[in-house]
């Protein structure tokens, strides 16, 4: 897509400096769910959700996180439809990634996120949670399960890559 700073899975693992963490985003109307890698990029854990306010108010709150956390790239959930097509919550969400590049030199891949809060309020619900501690925690769980997705598919690749197998994608049909 014109104007998409997001890259492909190949070419943001090369982007981004190996010993660092990357950083999953669960992008909604009124909350970011953040969630981090640990340094050897094999276990996502939920950090923390950000209240949206505005655009600048966010970007700047997200990019000091990523500051702080040693951050060396952004795995941005992308919320496609159920049958692969792209809706207005796509939309958006490439909108956030277009303003958000100016701003930093992390690079951005998105990450498939269909069912991500459906899975997760499922496995709040199994644990009996109740209804205000689903709302405190489902986004930044959200965004767990997409960076975990990721990084399960990074391991994929890398184990591929050393057996020759050398099969690759990002988790989006195109």
């Amino acid at each position: 897509m014109a104007n998409d700073p997001s890259l492909s899975l190949e070419d943001f693992v090369q982007a981004t400096p190996a010993t660092k963490r990357l950083i999953g985003l669960d992008l909604g109307t009124k909350t970011i769910g953040l969630a981090l890698s640990d340094v050897g990029r094999g276990i996502a854990s939920p950090m923390e959700t950000i209240r949206r306010k505005k655009f600048t108010l966010d970007a700047e709150q997200l990019l000091k996180i990523c500051a702080q956390q040693d951050v060396g790239g952004i795995v941005l959930g992308l919320p496609l439809n159920m049958d692969g097509t792209e809706g207005p919550r796509v939309q958006a969400t490439r909108a956030f990634a277009r303003n958000l590049a100016p701003k930093t030199e992390l690079p951005i891949t998105y990450w498939d996120e269909r069912l991500s809060t459906a899975a997760v309020t499922r496995t709040l619900l199994e644990a009996d949670s109740s209804r205000a501690r689903r709302a405190e925690v489902v986004d930044k769980m959200a965004a767990a399960y997409i960076l975990q997705g990721f990084l399960d598919r990074l391991g994929h690749m890398q184990s591929a890559a050393t057996f020759g197998d050398g099969s690759a994608d990002h988790g989006l049909d195109d």
